[in-house]
C-alpha cells in the first residue's frame, strides 16, 4: 500500500451523524447525558446532589429547582466492513493502483484513510472481511498497535493477483452481514464496501441484512463499488468476448453489443433498487465508479462528512 496516498487526507475530520456510544470523552454526540458540552434539557433537582448546575434564573421564575443537562460527546466506534469476494477484484489490471483502482483496491485505500483519521481523532475502529462468510472480525480499539495490525491486514489484500489463478471467493453477503450485526454489541458506525453483486433471489435477503444493521441502531454507510462502463453498461464494442465469472470460473462467449441494452436495463434497475432501499432504511448510499479513480471519490465524501 502506498501510504503517501493515504496520508494526504489526515488533516480532515470524520464524524458520525447519529448518536454514538463510547467509553471516552471525544467529538461525537452521545445518547447519554452528563455535564460536559452542549445544553440539552432540564430535569428536577434531587435533594443531596451538587447545586453547581441548578438554573437559578429558572428558579426565580418558577420557584422550583431544576438542573441543566448537557449532551456528552464521546468517541466513535467505527466498524469497517470490506467485501473481499472475487468479484471485487474487477478490473484485474486495477489491483493495487489507487489512481485507477479495481473495486477491492478502492475499498482497501478508503478503509486505510478512515483508520488513519479515526486513530488521529482517538476514536475506536475495527475491521471485518467478508466473502462467503466472516473471514476476519476484530473488535473496535483505538491503539497504535491495533491501527498497524489492521493496516497490515488491508495491505495483504493488495497482493498481486494472477489473472488466470485468482482466488475464487464466492459471495454470501447477506449471511455475512447478519453475522456482523450480531457481533457488534454497541452502537457503531458501520462502513460497508461492496459491489453488492448477488443473485436475484439473494437481493431481498441483502436488504434484510441492511435493515438488521439499522434495527441494531448502527449508522450505516454503503460504498457501492462498480465499474460503470464495463460492469453496468457492458461497453465492450461489437467483437466477441469470453466473459469469466471471477467467483465460479464459469465462462460465456458472446457479442456484448447484442445484449448490452437489456443487460444495462437490468443492472441499472438493480442499482436503483439498492439506492431506493438505502434511502428507505436511512443508509448513506455512496455510489463508487472506480473508473473515476480513488481520489475523485473519497475527497468529496470526506469533505461532506467533515465538520467545520
Amino acid at each position: 500500500m502506498d501510504r503517501s496516498q493515504v496520508s494526504r487526507y489526515t488533516t480532515l475530520d470524520f464524524f458520525a451523524r447519529q448518536l454514538v456510544e463510547g467509553f471516552l470523552t471525544g467529538r461525537h454526540r452521545s445518547p447519554f447525558h452528563g455535564f460536559s458540552v452542549e445544553f440539552s434539557d432540564y430535569r428536577q433537582y434531587n435533594a443531596g446532589e451538587s447545586t453547581r448546575y441548578i438554573d437559578w434564573h429558572l428558579y426565580g421564575r418558577t420557584d422550583r429547582l431544576y438542573v441543566k443537562q448537557f449532551e456528552e460527546e464521546t468517541n466513535l466506534r467505527c466498524q469497517l466492513v470490506v467485501d473481499q469476494s472475487a468479484s471485487m477484484l474487477f478490473p484485474l489490471e486495477g489491483q493495487g493502483h489507487p489512481e485507477h483502482p479495481n473495486k477491492l483496491t478502492f475499498a482497501v485505500y478508503a478503509a486505510a484513510v478512515l483508520i488513519e483519521l479515526l486513530h488521529r481523532q482517538r476514536d475506536a475502529f475495527g475491521l471485518t472481511l467478508l466473502s462467503d462468510g466472516v473471514d476476519l472480525h476484530t473488535p473496535c480499539r483505538s491503539s497504535t498497535v491495533h491501527q498497524r495490525y489492521l493496516l497490515g491486514q488491508l495491505d495483504a489484500l493488495l497482493q498481486p493477483v494472477d489473472g488466470e489463478h485468482h482466488p475464487q471467493r464466492p459471495t454470501s453477503l447477506a449471511d455475512a452481514l447478519h453475522l456482523t450485526a450480531e457481533q457488534l454489541h454497541r452502537r457503531s458506525l458501520v462502513v460497508l464496501f461492496t459491489d453488492a453483486f448477488v443473485r436475484p433471489d439473494e437481493q431481498e435477503p441483502l436488504f434484510d441484512a441492511l435493515r438488521h444493521l439499522r434495527h441494531c441502531k448502527h449508522e450505516v454507510i454503503l460504498f457501492h463499488t462498480f465499474d460503470r462502463a464495463r460492469e453496468l453498461d457492458l461497453d465492450y464494442g461489437s467483437r466477441p468476448y469470453r466473459f469469466v465469472d471471477l467467483e465460479t470460473g464459469r465462462s460465456l462467449r458472446l457479442r456484448p453489443s447484442e445484449v448490452a441494452e437489456a443487460y444495462g436495463r437490468e443492472m441499472n434497475r438493480l442499482q436503483a433498487d439498492l439506492q431506493r432501499r438505502s434511502l428507505q432504511y436511512h443508509v448513506d448510499y455512496v455510489p463508487v465508479d472506480v473508473a473515476q479513480g480513488f481520489h475523485q471519490v473519497i475527497l468529496p465524501f470526506l469533505l461532506k462528512r467533515s465538520k467545520a
